[in-house]
């Protein structure tokens, strides 16, 4: 996959590294960094927009079934990516671009970089909506017959004018705030932003336990169900609308090469996603709980809307804030990373290799760059619910990515590596994806229609 140069997705997330990274036919790393480092790195690809929807899972599915979930899925997570880093290892690609060249040839690299595409530009819309939620609310809901309005900070702060309208405060935050990020063409520019992005996530999390256990200690907090109620068919079938959720929210793989080329040994990557999926994994079950345990079954698919309620305090009111503002921060520091990611693919696909370097070449840098930013911008406006976003992004691209192209590598078997035991999981991995895709597609078009009707 020579011809796959490093102004596509061949060029390493950190540009710093691509002198490290660029020899193809090496397969070991060497770009100096550390374990830790790369146990960061993953940890903060994993955790995006996907932790939001966690505790709207457990309403559906209940607190046990929605905790063995989540554990399975990043056991098979470990599983795709232990796959493939063996088969990198074995080969003469260094990005997972290449590794789908030599077992599919170029039908593969381009079949992944669509995929990785389509999955990023669906990740960094729901960032946006996930911003205009926290500004400027999420309209009304129905609550046990009680209309509900859900006001952002910018209403609850000054009240309801045009210009803390969803229209307009998105289109200046994407203008003021976004825009002078992504227009930073070093990556390690925003070595910063990034560790301070990773600070406010934790925040989230932190202020948002102390509250539910501070609810439970009063007695305020709702009753959550262990297991799902199951009703009829219908029913049973939309428990398996929460598997793309999840499988969405641990979808990290097309960051497995770049990160695991920056480290001394490349088999120290195994120990880094393995330590990564166990924490995230971990925060992932105490948001949903302490989540669901807080607002019940009142809580939305987007949780960071639930937190403009007041818990009867000034204190309480504060912290709503805080946990709104900080991961919606969050969210804005983590968009030029996937940005990036999404920008170099595009690129690599238009312009062949004789190109200079997007980085290189301003007029072509901003041009793609202004209309990524558009497009971002004009989707997240007409897309109302994030929930119907993640369903049927992780039963598309994101499954394909972490399941079924890591056990169609396998099964190609173009290195002849291939274990009886790798065959077998690598089927499992392709049949339950591909089971689950096609419920979960099924559910939310009859979903939806029937909504329609």
């Amino acid at each position: 996959m020579a011809h796959l140069s490093k102004n596509g997705v061949q060029a390493s997330l950190l540009p710093e590294h691509n002198q490290c990274a660029a020899a193809e036919g090496s397969s070991s790393g060497g770009g100096g960094a550390s374990v830790s480092g790369a146990v960061f790195n993953v940890s903060t690809s994993i955790i995006g927009a996907g932790i939001m929807s966690i505790p709207a899972i457990l309403k559906v599915l209940g607190v046990i079934p929605a905790i063995l979930l989540i554990l399975f899925i990043a056991v098979l997570s470990d599983v795709s990516v232990d796959f493939l880093l063996r088969f990198t290892s074995s080969g003469k690609s260094t990005s997972y671009a290449g590794l789908m060249g030599e077992s599919f040839g170029r039908a593969g690299s381009v079949g992944l970089q669509i995929c990785i595409m389509v999955t990023t530009l669906g990740t960094l819309i729901i960032y946006l909506i996930i911003i205009g939620d926290v500004l400027c609310g999420t309209g009304t809901t129905e609550s046990g017959g009680v209309t509900v309005e859900h006001l952002g900070i910018l209403q609850e702060w000054f009240g309801v004018h045009w210009w803390n309208s969803r229209t307009f405060a998105l289109l200046f935050t994407v203008i003021f705030v976004i825009a002078p990020l992504v227009l930073l063409k070093r990556v390690e520019s925003l070595r910063f932003s990034s560790a301070v992005s990773i600070l406010l996530a934790m925040v989230f999390v932190a202020i948002s336990t102390v509250m539910a256990i501070s609810a439970l200690w009063a007695g305020k907090t709702k009753s959550p169900k262990l297991v799902p109620d199951l009703v009829n068919a219908s029913s049973y079938f939309e428990l398996f609308t929460a598997v793309p959720v999840i499988v969405t929210a641990f979808t990290f793989h097309f960051n497995v090469h770049p990160i695991g080329n920056e480290l001394n040994k490349s088999s120290d990557m195994v120990s880094a996603v393995r330590i990564s999926l166990v924490l995230c994994a971990t925060i992932y079950i105490a948001v949903g709980f302490f989540g669901y345990l807080l607002f019940g079954d009142s809580v939305l698919p987007d949780i960071l809307a639930n937190f403009d309620q007041n818990f009867g305090s000034k204190a309480g009111s504060i912290l709503n804030d805080i946990v709104r503002l900080s991961y919606a921060l969050h969210l804005v520091l983590v968009f030029p990373l996937l940005n990036f990611a999404l920008r170099i693919n595009i690129d690599g696909l238009i312009f062949p290799k004789s190109w200079p370097l997007l980085a290189s070449h301003t007029t072509r840098f901003l041009s793609l760059t202004f209309f990524l930013l558009a497009v971002i911008y004009i989707a997240a406006i007409a897309i109302p619910n994030i929930w119907y976003f993640f369903q049927f992004m992780g039963s598309t691209t994101a499954l394909c990515l972490a399941f079924i192209f890591p056990g169609a590598i396998v099964l190609r078997d173009a290195h002849g590596i291939s274990t009886r035991r790798d065959r077998i999981l690598a089927r499992i991995l392709i049949g339950l994806a591909v089971i689950a895709s096609s419920i979960a597609i099924y559910t939310n078009i009859k979903t939806l229609v029937r909504r329609d009707s």
